[in-house]
């Protein structure tokens, strides 16, 4: 995602300095163009606006700290934008270091896939200063159509893990009306048919659901991925008094999925697990 979304600032004429552990996953960027940079702390002191997108909480305070990290290449009237799903209470306490050094951090996570971003529709959610997001939504509205300022630190993120817990939540349910058709006598692809043009249909079971008929070969977001937030989503329920029921469903699900040897599929995979339980195989 963080590569396509640098792909498609250099398609809007940006001067763009990159950064990513693995020089050889950023080839492709540094041949249209992309500046290299030898460590975080040398994007953030080259640029007025970092972009990061990480794995996990732990991977961004890897990038954050320590002498060549993010931090230590910032400073007055320098931006921070953190695209990446992580702790809110983290990403809140990191703003703050941010701001010791005179800069500003806002937590923009984004609401999409590799083919939404494709097609230019992808969905931005920011927390974090108001004037530093001024300074820094034309930039994001080169990435999509849809940027909104949802509060203080933290908060976007807030939204991206109430954003996201649904995404398993409506693949598991997804997966239980084709089953219960198929079991019932229906042919898989007329239930996907049917399920993926009714009311139900919202855009994730649109472009998701075919995958019960046929897995992708590179998983948009993994299991792996995907559990990840739905934790972050419990942990967040727990602190703020908010029963989650068919959030801890859906996790159990991917639980499973991961005991499978199902990790790295897109969690999509929700299905095989639910049909290996049913007693269905294809």
């Amino acid at each position: 995602m963080g590569g396509r979304m640098v792909n498609r600032l250099l398609d809007n004429g940006h001067s763009v300095t990159g950064y990513n552990r693995t020089r050889s996953k950023a080839q492709w960027l540094i041949d249209r163009g992309m500046k290299w940079a030898t460590t975080p702390r040398e994007v953030c002191a080259a640029v007025d606006v970092t972009l990061s997108m990480v794995t996990n909480t732990a991977a961004l305070e890897d990038v954050f700290h320590g002498p060549n990290g993010m931090l230590a290449g910032l400073g007055p009237g320098k931006v921070l934008v953190d695209m990446s799903t992580v702790s809110p209470a983290v990403s809140t306490a990191l703003a703050a270091r941010v701001r010791e050094k005179g800069a500003d951090m806002l937590d923009a996570p984004v609401s999409g896939s590799v083919i939404t971003l494709e097609q230019g529709k992808l969905s931005v959610m920011v927390g974090g200063p108001a004037e530093a997001f001024e300074r820094v939504r034309p930039l994001l509205l080169d990435l999509g159509p849809k940027v909104t300022h949802v509060g203080a630190n933290g908060l976007a993120l807030v939204m991206k893990i109430a954003t996201n817990l649904s995404l398993a939540v409506q693949m598991l349910a997804f997966s239980e009306g084709v089953l219960l058709a198929e079991k019932s006598g229906i042919k898989r692809e007329v239930a996907v048919d049917v399920l993926t043009h009714s009311a139900i249909a919202s855009p994730m079971v649109q472009y998701r659901g075919p995958f019960v008929l046929r897995m992708p070969d590179e998983a948009w977001f993994n299991v792996n991925m995907m559990q990840k937030d739905m934790l972050l989503a419990l942990e967040l329920g727990r602190k703020v008094d908010v029963p989650l029921p068919t959030t801890a469903a859906a996790n159990e699900m991917l639980t499973a999925a991961r005991a499978m040897g199902f990790v790295e599929q897109d969690f999509a995979v929700i299905f095989e697990v639910l049909a290996t339980m049913s007693g269905v195989t294809k």
